[in-house]
């Protein structure tokens, strides 16, 4: 039996390739619209194409004996969403619902879902559980929670179980160097200092100082990209077990570090100076987002294991390349 991976030549979806590969036969369908070739592991089968192509889905669930659907297939940045909103809406909605019924036509029934801290939206509480109430501010958080949505209504009805899995910040990259960050453009905030202490970029901007926190900056929780990944073959190896399925997890670090900090442990990690310019805050920016993970370690004995300083060191090895 097969895994097939959707979005698996992305950032998370190539990390959790590479946690699969050597245990169980990996498919991955990727159209290459933000993936990259180079970051395919060596016995992947690789499949071009669309999510929401029906026909590729049928040629895929019909040439191979797939067990379980693991889903990153999705555009991912708020404020393209903001601009374009009927482009998240069809890739993230629409081919989504597509997948799902291919599912369900050949008999598919264990589904690994890609979500996201952006289905909070701007949280009451410093710390976030499952339980906080869900509140997007934006057309992907929103796209991301009616997915979840649907899944939940699906498995009501079919033979059908699911994982959902929010992150938070996603950084960092793989201990052997050969897969890491790699976005164009590129958003997340450690790529982007670091991509400036290697003198691409001129500055840094850093987006409010008026904050609510220590140092005014926002604070947000962040999480290696490997240990989301161990947290996907969890998921599945729960839903194979039959002793989990149906459940939202959050994945963080349980910790929270300020737009300040990240550049200052940057900075220690180098061993260079950064050029900071201070601006106005971005609409929407909530102050603090951290994660609790409670659940999912209860539930599946899952926990990081990489500390801040060492998802930077693990960037900078690879960005440095």
């Amino acid at each position: 039996m097969s895994i097939l991976v959707c979005g698996g030549a992305g950032y998370i979806g190539s990390h959790t390739v590479k946690e699969l590969i050597g245990n169980y036969e990996v498919v991955v369908l990727d159209n290459l619209s933000t993936g990259y070739p180079f970051l395919l592991e060596e016995g992947v089968t690789f499949v071009k194409g669309d999510l929401g192509d029906a026909s590729v889905l049928d040629l895929v669930f019909t040439e191979h004996k797939i067990d379980a659907v693991f889903h990153f297939a999705a555009n991912s940045l708020v404020g393209e969403s903001v601009e374009n909103p009927l482009m998240y809406y069809d890739n993230n909605v629409s081919s989504t619902v597509t997948l799902l019924k291919k599912m369900v036509e050949h008999g598919v029934g264990k589904f690994i879902f890609s979500s996201t801290a952006a289905t909070y939206g701007i949280p009451d509480t410093d710390l976030i559980t499952e339980e906080t109430v869900t509140n997007p501010i934006n057309p992907y958080g929103r796209s991301k929670l009616m997915v979840e949505q649907v899944l939940a209504d699906v498995a009501h009805v079919h033979d059908f179980q699911y994982i959902v899995l929010r992150y938070f910040n996603a950084a960092g990259a793989h201990d052997s160097g050969q897969i890491g960050e790699s976005h164009n453009p590129e958003t997340h905030l450690i790529p982007i200092v670091l991509q400036h202490l290697l003198g691409k970029r001129d500055k840094i901007s850093v987006f409010g100082t008026d904050y609510n926190t220590a140092d005014g900056t926002c604070v947000r929780d962040y999480i290696h990209v490997t240990d989301l990944a161990i947290a996907h073959v969890l998921a599945y190896e729960g839903l194979v077990s039959g002793e989990v399925f149906n459940e939202v997890f959050n994945l963080g670090n349980g910790s929270g570090y300020s737009v300040k900090e990240i550049i200052e442990v940057c900075e220690k990690v180098s061993g260079r100076s950064a050029t900071v310019e201070y601006v106005d805050r971005r609409h929407g920016d909530p102050a603090v987002l951290v994660a609790s993970s409670g659940k999912i370690n209860k539930s599946l004995g899952w926990k990081p294991r990489f500390q801040l300083e060492e998802i930077i060191k693990s960037a900078w090895r690879w960005h440095s390349k």
